[in-house]
């Protein structure tokens, strides 16, 4: 579904993912700098692949409650037939490329076999305490090419040792025996969950030990929410920020590790409340110590709770609305991080596989056909020639040149076509530069009109507008903080 240009080179050496503004920096100084910000490696690997999923599943599976209180027993775990491998294949076949499993939640219930607790499968009639639903899953993501993600609750309400210095060791046990007897592990997720050990005292959490834990044993591994590499995006709505930047102001960054240790293992504590609409505008920015990219993933349940729960049966996100969620996160320069929680039997429920499965159906009808394919465009490119070809090869792209700050894009169709989508992508390779964009069309009298009007692009930019019926289109890049390298520009029509 992309729409491509020239070639692009790989990052220069000098750009990075971190960068420390100096006092004397002008504003026009700052700006250059957050142009020339860009993802790591990881988070690049981790941005492009647009749909993860979360599955939550565990002892309030069986007890009907959202958090447990660390008192169930391990017998009340006790799947008729847990079926990872039907999890993982229907997502996949739905275009999910992460699937993350709620290995422990803050009840503390492991759902598999720690040698560090027995509140853990090891003690649930479920295979007779041979069971391993982690190992179920990494087995089933390996068996479909799906990334694996694991969740390790933070707040641990089992534990008599939450809420004491000791705890922070237990954690490490639990987390390295999750990165070493599982394969490769492509996220780890954690929320700022933290409540009241058995001493009253609440738990301060060793983060900075965790995420060094994590880089070494899984360096390819983005940290997620509270981590270094992933932000939360604020709500659990499913819906990102009209205008939402990746390159943010973080200021807890200690100049002198980022020159020992390099952008790429720059590791703090997590950044504040970052929930705000106006998190990098050049407002902003020009305010801040320093800036990283620290990209937005967006997430939502398929159904009112996050774990599964019979009398919601009838309340599971429709295609439409997952449809509307996929506008709302991927394109709005975010990653969807849809949960579907496995039933009671230990498979997902047949009305939220028949809702994932309409909205695969209805993103394949809208996304299959670039409208735009085998039109003739015209743009002046920054190496001073004109583009008059356009490809299709998603490893190219194409940087315009700015007159005035802006570049326009000037598309002619072989014959009319219907349309009411509009997707541009910036390759963030190269940076987040642009800061406001339009569509126009020309009507049957030969006169311009503007259909859409966009802020952010980012990794992705989905526009929905009334459907135009139209031969020449025009795209213009209205302000940027530099040039941009597009790496897709494309119409859809969406029926709905």
């Amino acid at each position: 579904m992309v729409l491509l240009f020239s070639v692009s080179s790989l990052l220069p050496a000098q750009e990075q993912n971190v960068v420390v503004i100096d006092p004397a920096d002008s504003p026009a100084e700052i700006v250059r700098k957050a142009a020339n910000v860009v993802p790591s490696r990881r988070q690049f690997d981790w941005q492009r692949q647009e749909l993860t999923a979360f599955l939550h599943y565990g002892v309030n599976t069986y007890t009907g409650r959202e958090w447990g209180d660390g008192t169930e027993s391990p017998a009340v775990f006790r799947p008729a037939a847990l079926d990872a491998d039907q999890w993982i294949r229907e997502l996949k076949a739905a275009g999910f490329k992460c699937a993350i499993l709620t290995c422990k939640h803050h009840d503390g219930f492991c759902l598999w076999p720690s040698a560090y607790t027995e509140h853990s499968v090891k003690h649930a009639p479920w295979k007779d305490g041979k069971g391993d639903v982690v190992r179920e899953v990494s087995d089933a993501c390996r068996k479909y090419g799906m990334s694996f993600g694991i969740y390790l609750s933070p707040w641990d309400r089992n534990s008599k040792l939450y809420g004491t210095e000791a705890y922070n060791d237990y954690f490490v046990k639990q987390l390295t025996e999750l990165l070493t007897q599982y394969g490769k592990v492509s996220e780890v997720w954690f929320d700022g969950a933290c409540g009241e050990g058995a001493n009253g005292r609440k738990q301060e959490y060793d983060f900075v030990r965790w995420y060094s834990l994590i880089r070494r044993l899984q360096p390819d591994a983005v940290i997620a929410v509270m981590g270094p590499d992933v932000r939360w995006v604020g709500t659990e709505t499913g819906r990102g920020r009209e205008t939402e930047w990746s390159v943010v102001p973080k200021d807890n960054l200690d100049p002198e590790a980022i020159a020992e240790h390099s952008q790429k293992e720059v590791l703090t504590a997590p950044v504040g409340d970052m929930r705000g609409q106006d998190l990098g505008s050049r407002k902003v920015i020009e305010k801040a110590k320093s800036l990283v990219w620290y990209p937005a993933e967006i997430d939502v349940s398929i159904r009112p709770g996050w774990f599964y729960h019979a009398d919601q049966d009838s309340k599971v996100k429709s295609p439409k609305e997952l449809m509307d969620i996929y506008f709302t996160s991927v394109g709005m320069n975010g990653v969807l991080l849809l949960n579907l929680p496995p039933d009671k039997e230990g498979r997902l429920a047949k009305a939220d596989v028949e809702s994932l499965r309409g909205f695969r159906r209805l993103y394949d009808t809208t996304f299959a056909h670039n409208l735009l394919s085998g039109a003739r465009v015209r743009c002046r490119l920054s190496d001073g020639k004109a583009s008059n070809v356009i490809d299709g090869d998603y490893d190219t792209s194409v940087r315009p040149e700015l007159k005035g700050g802006k570049a326009v894009f000037l598309f002619r169709t072989k014959r009319p076509v219907t349309f009411n989508v509009l997707s541009v992508q910036e390759d963030i390779r190269r940076g987040q530069r642009v800061e406001a964009f339009s569509l126009e069309v020309k009507d049957a009298g030969g006169k311009w009109k503007e259909v859409a009007v966009g802020t952010t692009v980012g990794h992705k930019r989905l526009l929905k507008f009334p459907t135009q019926t139209a031969r020449e289109v025009r795209l213009t890049i209205g302000q940027a903080r530099a040039v941009p390298t597009l790496s897709e520009i494309g119409l859809y029509r969406l029926v709905e």
